[in-house]
């Protein structure tokens, strides 16, 4: 492949989110504004204005009753006083990472601290996160930093919170980091570079670091990209910038045998696609241009020996052989028992006429001019080449489970053998092994003994990345509020512990029901599978509090919609104190009957009368709407019964 394109190219969470709100809300309202560049890509900005979605450079340019999109950089807190002051309708499309440091910046100031900000000072997301605070200071990088502390020695014992630009370059946060930690000694220090970011860069730098030219695409305003290319420049000596595939001429590929390609935050998938097409096409015509009028007569001279692998095209498809044109004089024929280990195949479903085949050489013919090949060889060298290549590479293979035996299981891996130790499967300790055959499983070729036909491998380091990167998945979008199916991993006396998919998060047992439970294996078991919403989450401290409850269903709603002071409800009894007893009204509503009020006569304790669990009549004596209390009474009920009969 001449063309090694980042994974992490393109669209962040950040900017999908942004482009996905806009895309809504212009189709919803027929009409809004763009208060400045929602990202910054103009492809995607002018897509949005024949939307609906018209972007103005001021808030002067906003009439009041307008629904302004605020975009993924986020805006200076004047600007939003000003529209909500208008009473324009704002859809907030900021990045969370964003807002995080909004809040960061605005938390410190209000606890006395001097806010810092490591990245550009006229970037939009810069300058909306100092103005969450006044007197906030903005350092292009740590050289700034250390010129103003060094000019004043006061500054170094001040109460400082630095936080970074979401794009920063890595090294810049790094090293203003290390300068905040020598000089003062009351700073704190929040790590605020976007993962995807940073994953983004580092990436680019690998490959920047491997090939002969590189091309980041992007918006010339995107301060990422500008960094992605910044980095790139370090590593690669031909670096170019571009918007699109149209600034692609060929001879900027001109010596390239291998070229990288990545992206900014902001660039589309669809003009990444492009790019990498065009990018593909000129490396493979200049290589053609490229091959020399002597290398071509060069292979019309090649001899051909027994044992070497060859590649050619094959010609013709037969009952009993395939023909192959080596490209020299001598033709090439495969015998239908040589072209695969599969004796049952058919040769017209293994190859067809065009295709590009690599062979070995079984015997060579001068004298008739013909060489007799194997596919069917070579496909066996290549398996253990692929496994070999597999360990060094740590590439992850497919398999199928064939068989349990005595410390573990056996995978079938393109036709070879892989032992994978019981420690290895990915399975509990003591599990039932048996239950994977013929089960298809991933795993990562741990060893290779090519001379004793060994290989051993690991289902479960697979597993491990997979959980990492679905655990950065979910740290990075996930949101307040955000629903999620996770299932139950473990219980304790005050909740359980809910996978989401590679994350654990909490349900304390006040939110998993509305009614009064007492452990949560009331309600749940492991394994159960929950419907769950983000009630807060911690991403520095790794935390996530969840909650099960429906609360457009409340419980007190339909207790208010049934019931009223004066009416009579079978309760359940729920809990019994020294003072009383708590009943449940409807399910989440208990009220509380005073010992006073559970029989005619005085009582010790409120047990030698009722039972948790036991169902009576009581009225209800009062109400408290504000502290949603309920007062019940069973004497009321017994005073009422001589009265009636009398009656």
């Amino acid at each position: 492949m001449p063309v090694i394109q980042a994974r992490s190219a393109g669209f962040c969470y950040g900017v999908r989110r942004a482009v996905e709100l806009a895309e809504k809300t212009a189709q919803e309202s027929g009409s809004c504004v763009m208060l400045g560049s929602i990202i910054h890509n103009a492809n995607v900005v002018a897509r949005l204005e024949r939307l609906g979605a018209r972007q103005v450079d001021s808030p002067d340019a906003v009439r009041p009753g307008d629904t302004v999109i605020i975009r993924s950089h986020g805006e200076t807190r004047q600007v939003l006083e000003r529209l909500e002051a208008m009473g324009a309708r704002c859809v907030n499309a900021t990045c969370p990472n964003v807002l995080h440091i909004q809040h960061i910046v605005s938390r410190a100031g209000q606890a006395g601290r001097m806010p810092l900000v490591i990245g550009e000072p006229h970037h939009p997301e810069v300058m909306g996160a100092a103005s969450w605070w006044d007197g906030t200071l903005v350092f292009p990088g740590p050289e700034e930093l250390e010129r103003w502390l060094l000019e004043d020695p006061a500054r170094r014992d001040l109460p400082l919170t630095a936080v970074a630009q979401t794009t920063c370059v890595r090294s810049i946060w790094e090293s203003s980091k290390k300068i905040l930690k020598k000089l003062c000694t009351n700073a704190e220090l929040f790590d605020t570079i976007c993962d995807a970011t940073h994953r983004r860069q580092s990436e680019a730098a690998e490959i920047a670091s491997r090939v002969d030219v590189m091309v980041v695409v992007g918006d010339r305003k995107s301060a990422n990209t500008k960094h992605l290319t910044e980095i790139c420049r370090e590593l690669c000596p031909r670096v170019y910038q571009i918007e699109g595939a149209e600034e692609l001429t060929p001879d900027l590929f001109i010596g390239c045998s291998l070229a990288g390609l990545t992206a900014g935050a902001s660039t589309p998938a669809g003009i990444i696609k492009e790019v990498y097409t065009t990018m593909s096409e000129e490396i493979k015509n200049n290589e053609i241009k490229e091959e020399s009028f002597e290398e071509l007569l060069d292979k019309s001279f090649k001899t051909l020996n027994t044992g070497e692998k060859v590649t050619g095209i094959v010609t013709a498809v037969g009952p009993t052989e395939v023909q192959v044109d080596l490209g020299c004089k001598q033709a090439g024929y495969i015998a239908v028992d040589e072209l695969s280990a599969d004796p049952n195949v058919k040769p017209e479903d293994v190859v067809k006429v065009g295709d590009e085949i690599e062979t070995y050489i079984i015997r060579v013919n001068d004298v008739e001019g013909y060489a007799m090949l194997s596919k069917k060889r070579l496909d066996a060298v290549k398996v253990w080449e692929d496994i070999e290549e597999a360990r060094e590479n740590k590439t992850t293979l497919e398999g199928k489970v064939t068989e349990e035996n005595k410390g573990g299981i056996v995978v079938n891996v393109k036709g070879v053998r892989v032992f994978v130790p019981a420690s290895q499967s990915g399975q509990p300790r003591g599990a039932d092994l048996s239950e994977m055959i013929g089960q298809t499983v991933s795993l990562r070729i741990t060893e290779v003994n090519r001379a004793r036909r060994r290989v051993v491998g690991s289902i479960r380091a697979v597993q491990y990345e997979a959980r990492q990167a679905a655990q950065a998945a979910i740290w990075e979008s996930i949101e307040v509020g955000k629903h999620y199916t996770g299932t139950v991993k473990s219980m304790t006396s005050y909740g359980v512990f809910v996978d989401i998919g590679g994350v654990d998060g909490m349900v304390h047992i006040s939110e998993l029901s509305w009614s009064r439970i007492k452990n949560p294996a009331e309600v749940v078991s492991v394994g159960d599978t929950l419907d769950v919403y983000v009630i807060s989450f911690d991403p520095e401290k790794h935390k996530i509090s969840l909650g099960v409850k429906d609360h457009s269903c409340n419980p007190w709603d339909t207790f208010m919609n049934s019931y009223k002071v004066g009416d009579v409800a079978n309760v359940r009894i729920v809990k019994l104190m020294t003072f009383g007893a708590f009943a449940e009204v409807v399910p989440g509503v208990d009220g509380l009957i005073h010992i006073s009020q559970i029989a005619d006569r005085r009582i010790e304790k409120p047990g030698d009368v009722l039972s948790e669990g036991q169902m009576v009549d009581a009225k209800i004596t009062a109400v408290d709407e504000e502290k949603q209390k309920i007062s019940l009474s069973i004497r009321a009920l017994l005073n009422d019964e001589p009265a009636e009969d009398e009656e």
